[in-house]
Formats: C-alpha cells, structure tokens, sequence
C-alpha cells in the first residue's frame, strides 16, 4: 500500500485479530505504529516477528513493518501512548451469560489509557464491537482518570473485517462508518482512510456503533434464513444450492451468505447477534426474528446429528471422522465454530470422534481433549463408518474419494458444507448426506444472453 498522506503516530490497543490487522495495515500505509497488550506471550511472540493467530497476508505485513520500524510491540502503555496523534482501542467484547457484550476489556484499555497518557490531545478510536453508548462510557473514564485525558475526543469506528480475508478487506473496504460528535476529529479520522478509496459514512456515535450489529445481524439473517429453506428444500425434493443461485442473483438479495451449511460461527456473528438481542430486550422492542436467527442456526448441527443417526443407528462406539475445526477456511478461530457444537452432540451420542483441521487442531486440543487429531483426511477417515465435511477448505473439494473409500469401513459422507458435487460422490460408492440436497441431483442449465440451449 503507498503511503499518500501524512504520516501519524497511532498506538492500537489490543494485539488480537482486529487490532494486529489494524495495526500492520495502517503502518504499511506509511503510519508509526505500536501495538499494546496486556498478554507478554503474545507481545514476545510478536517481538520475535511471529503471529499469534493464521491469517492469509499479515505476516509479510508484520515482517514489512518490523523491518521497517514502522511497526512495533509492547506491553507498556506509557510507551505506546508517548507522542501518539490516534489511540485505536481493538480489544475483545465476548458475550456475557445474559447474552450482552462484555465490556470489561474496553474499560479497563480506556482507564490504561487515562492512567498512562501524559500529554497531547490524540483522538481515540473505539474500533470493538460495542453496544450503542459505550463511547460516552469512554469519554466518561477518560475523564475521570486524569486531566490529560478530560475530553478527548471519541469516534466510533466500527470494522467490517472478515477472518481470512481480513487484510484485503482493510484495504478495500466496503465503506468506512465513523460517528463522532467532534466534526473536525471525524475529519482527522476520515483522513487516515481516504487513501482507501472507499466510500466514508459519518454519523453520530450512535448510529455509528448501531451499524456494526444491524450489519452482522443481518448477515446472519441471510445464513438462516437459506438453512431453513435448505430443510424444506429436503421435504419437498429440490436443491437449495440451485434455490440459491436463483435468488442471489437478484440484485435486491444478492449471492452472498446464502449457503446452506451448519449455519454460522466466529467472534462476530454469534456474539453480536446475541447483544443486539439483549438490547432489543432492553429497551421494550420485539426480538422474535432475532431470537429465530440463533435457534435456526443451533437446530442445523443437530439436524445434520439426526440424519446420520438414521442411516448409521445407534452412534455408540462407532468411529467418525470430521474434516474442519475452524468455524471457516483460511482461519485457526474456533470460538463458536459450527464443528466445535457438532463433535460435542457426536460424542454426547457415544461416537469415537477423530478429526483433522490444517490450522485449528492446537486450539481445539484445549476445548476438546478427548478425541483424536489426525494429519491429514485420509488418516481421520481410517477404519470410520461416517466422515462429516465441518468446515469448507479448500483442500476438502478436491478429496481422492477413491482413496478415502478404501480408508473407510462404511463409505458415508455427509457434507455440512455443500462443497463435493453429489452425484460424483454417490458414483464412488458413496452414501451421500447434503444440506437441502435431493437424491438425485439435475446439474441446472444457464443460458447466457443470446445462447439458445444447445
């Protein structure tokens, strides 16, 4: 990325994906960046030019800045803060019991900030995920702790970035959003993303942190709204991938987020459909749909549980091999991954699971210690009677199906995915199980403009 504004000092608080992406696209754009965390391991490990989490294209960047000294780590706010002209807060906000958003970690960056900072008047920038008002409870710790930090500005600036296309999607961005009641700090903040070329919506703070959930929300919507007409599609005989192309390409819909599948998973989804759920809860509106959304996306793994009950029986003591851990390709994220819920209801069946993942296998050894890791399809498959695609890699599409047949003591696939084409799988031999997938599959016909049916 070239480097075609001025040059900022920016401190970017929290080292996990938003705040690393953040921060090494932002010094690659020419800007001095530090990074701060409270987590030495991770802050050692970045030190040593090493990622703690995969993601496609930020290691060249991390190298890039390092060598550069565009881009550096620490765990000392003072040395973070010293001489910064933008203080991004990047840091996690899970769910609470209750569904909310925990804000604990934002709190406890703006009062690190407070206590740390000894002068200047840099803009903060809340980049989390955060319910609507968080930033006034910013600006109120802020001002609480020390007289450097009274009335900084706040703007809210929510990200849009996807876990493995993260680093393009920062740099080419949908649309930028900031809200801020500070129309020359939005400005400054407008400035740092105009070499982006994308288009810039500035609000009020509000609408801004409301943008974030309606958008997610309404991407996980899309997923559950296409797996629930992927199990009609299962009644009735027709196949929702072909129901699909038929809608999205429908300007008004659009293709994206209609696969049918075990539904959605990550940092993102499920957690902000939760808060925005609470909120709704909170201030006396309806949350039906909302509630519909999460309870779909929920039924599918066990959906997918029931029909492989049906053609095996009982799941008692019987192997079954599961290709994917991570809630999706090209990240080693598993918080709330769609095969996590999945091998748990296996093994609440009696099933002995083993698993393969290329990236997810060390994360998931803590939350599932029980089953087998493998290192590679073939070896998961050895000697099971099931073999369930959990997550789409791309390494998955193209399986030697001859080959995982002879591994398998009982050729049945069921794809959670909706990756292999059905008909190829059923021509090796094997028991077939789709999302909203018929029997017998009709490869559709598309005609472009001016092609007659040959």
């Amino acid at each position: 990325m070239q480097q075609t504004t001025k040059s900022a000092a920016i401190c970017v608080v929290g080292a996990g994906h938003v705040g690393l992406v953040t921060g090494a696209c932002l010094a690659d754009m020419g800007h001095r960046v530090a990074c701060v965390d409270v987590d030495g391991e991770k802050i050692a490990l970045l030190q040593q030019g090493r990622l703690p989490i995969y993601e496609p294209d930020l290691q060249p960047l991390l190298e890039k800045g390092a060598a550069s000294g565009s881009l550096r780590f620490t765990t000392s706010y003072e040395e973070a803060l010293e001489g910064v002209e933008f203080i991004f807060i990047a840091v996690n906000t899970p769910s609470t019991p209750e569904g909310a958003a925990d804000l604990r970690h934002v709190r406890d960056a703006a009062r690190c900030i407070g206590q740390a900072l000894k002068g200047g008047r840099p803009i903060v920038v809340n980049k989390s995920t955060v319910p609507v008002g968080t930033s006034e409870t910013v600006d109120h710790i802020l001002s609480a702790e020390n007289s450097a930090t009274e009335g900084l500005p706040v703007v809210s600036n929510p990200e849009f970035l996807r876990e493995g296309t993260a680093v393009h999607d920062f740099f080419h961005p949908d649309r930028v959003v900031l809200g801020c009641r500070d129309p020359e700090a939005a400005a400054r903040v407008a400035a740092l993303y105009r070499p982006l070329n994308s288009p810039i919506l500035i609000t009020d703070v509000k609408t801004a942190e409301m943008i974030k959930y309606a958008s997610n929300a309404f991407l996980a919507t899309k997923i559950s709204f296409i797996n629930e007409i992927a199990s009609i599609c299962e009644g009735v005989g027709a196949d929702v991938t072909q129901v699909a192309l038929g809608m999205g390409w429908d300007r008004r819909i659009g293709p994206d987020f209609l696969r049918a599948g075990l539904g959605y998973g990550g940092s993102c989804l499920p957690q902000d459909v939760r808060a925005l759920s609470h909120m709704a809860y909170i201030y006396v509106s309806h949350r039906q749909l909302l509630n519909a959304v999460m309870q779909i996306n929920v039924d599918q793994r066990r959906r997918l549980v029931r029909r492989l009950r049906e053609v095996l029986g009982t799941m008692e003591d019987k192997p079954i091999a599961v290709l994917g851990l991570s809630f999706k390709p090209d990240t080693d994220d598993i918080r709330d991954a769609p095969a996590l819920d999945f091998i748990r209801l296996l093994e609440y069946e009696g099933a002995h699971v083993r698993v393969y993942d290329p990236q997810a296998a060390d994360q998931a050894r803590a939350e599932l210690p029980d089953i087998a890791y493998c290192t590679d399809p073939y070896e998961a498959a050895q000697g099971c009677l099931a073999l369930i695609i959990a997550t789409e890699w791309d390494e998955f599409r193209s399986l030697d199906l001859a080959r995982l047949k002879e591994c398998m003591a009982k050729p049945v696939l069921a794809d959670g995915r909706n990756v292999l084409d059905p008909t190829t799988v059923r021509q090796h031999g094997f028991t077939y199980l789709g999302v909203g997938r018929p029997e017998q599959v009709q490869p559709p016909i598309i005609l472009e403009p001016g092609q007659r049916e040959a």
